[in-house]
């Protein structure tokens, strides 16, 4: 192995267990928080929120977990062998197109109630995002299925050690190939890109144009603080989710179109070829949206903040002083 390749093997030997040890608890404790306390959000949004923390912890269990830091740490990952190296894929991308989707799903939800008074009262209800939810989890593994022919379990005889290894499937055919590519790229990068930079676009001018109503002179002072307050509020949310989303997300996406047209069944393996190198690049920076998505929607509440601040001083507290936990701290924990 080139030094280049010992460099990039370390380094997500390193990276991949952080970032599940970092996103995994992080994920499960929004979860709790706006489960169990309210954190000033509507019904809908709050269940939105929710699904994105489990889709999110679902994409760092499957496949960073259970793929890729295991590959690190097995001999044989149990993906070796059929049936599980053609349903591995299945549940990947059913978890990413999930995450993905429900983030599109929670800008739209934005979207509408913050622009559309008349379609609110419709679309931004509990029973609607529940119904929004269980369809975008559905359909991200209905759409996942065409990836249960896309690897095949394979005996790797060039290998001194003669283990079996789930390789691309080699019998499959160029439209197979590209149909599956392109629809997955359209699916997870190209549709959400134009969604959340449209709508969040849309919704940033229209706050715009709503304070500048506001901005009047006759207005009372602490009337022009509280606007330019949420003014300033909803830029740096907007603005901040959108650039994140599509800086973590944009490198993945080159690299892939390239990995599965040009360099398809290349060895993955071999970082003397660049591509194998961007390629992993791109998926420790995509994958990093799963552990920071909830701090990016989440963590700009001040409820919310508040909370886990108290979450974390009770966490603190308890392991020094070694007692349980009293009825009396403001925590979520001790409501479940």
């Amino acid at each position: 192995m080139t030094d280049q390749g010992h460099w990039m093997v370390m380094l997500q030997r390193v990276f991949y267990p952080v970032l599940a040890i970092v996103g995994i608890p992080s994920n499960v404790v929004t979860f709790l928080i706006f489960w169990k306390r309210n954190c000033m959000l509507s019904k809908s949004s709050t269940y939105y929120l929710m699904a994105i923390s489990v889709a999110d912890t679902l994409v760092l269990i499957f496949i960073v977990v259970l793929e890729i830091t295991l590959k690190y740490h097995t001999v044989e990952p149990y993906w070796s062998w059929d049936p599980w190296c053609s349903l591995r894929d299945i549940f990947n991308y059913g978890a990413h197109n999930a995450s993905t989707w429900l983030v599109v799903s929670f800008t739209v939800e934005r979207f509408v109630a913050i622009n559309t008074l008349s379609l609110k009262t419709k679309l931004c209800t509990p029973r609607c995002a529940i119904i929004v939810i269980i369809t975008v989890y559905s359909c991200s593994h209905l759409f996942a299925i065409p990836y249960y022919w896309s690897n095949k379990s394979s005996f790797n005889e060039s290998d001194h050690e003669m283990l079996w290894a789930c390789v691309y499937n080699q019998e499959a055919t160029d439209f197979y190939v590209h149909t599956l590519v392109w629809s997955q790229t359209a699916l997870v990068y190209i549709l959400p890109f134009i969604i959340i930079f449209s709508l969040n676009g849309l919704t940033l001018r229209q706050i715009v144009h709503s304070n500048k109503v506001h901005n009047d002179p006759n207005l009372p002072h602490k009337c022009a603080i509280y606007f330019r307050s949420k003014k300033r509020k909803s830029m740096v949310l907007l603005i901040t989710v959108s650039m994140t989303f599509a800086l973590l997300s944009v490198t993945r996406f080159i690299t892939q179109i390239i990995l599965r047209t040009a360099f398809y069944g290349v060895n993955r393996n071999d970082y003397s070829i660049p591509i194998n190198v961007a390629a992993d690049i791109g998926t420790m920076l995509g994958l990093s949206n799963a552990a920071v998505n909830m701090y990016l929607y989440a963590c700009t509440q001040s409820k919310f903040r508040r909370e886990l601040v108290s979450c974390i001083k009770l966490t603190i507290s308890s392991c020094k002083t070694c007692k349980p936990l009293q009825n009396d701290y403001p925590s979520v924990i001790l409501q479940l």
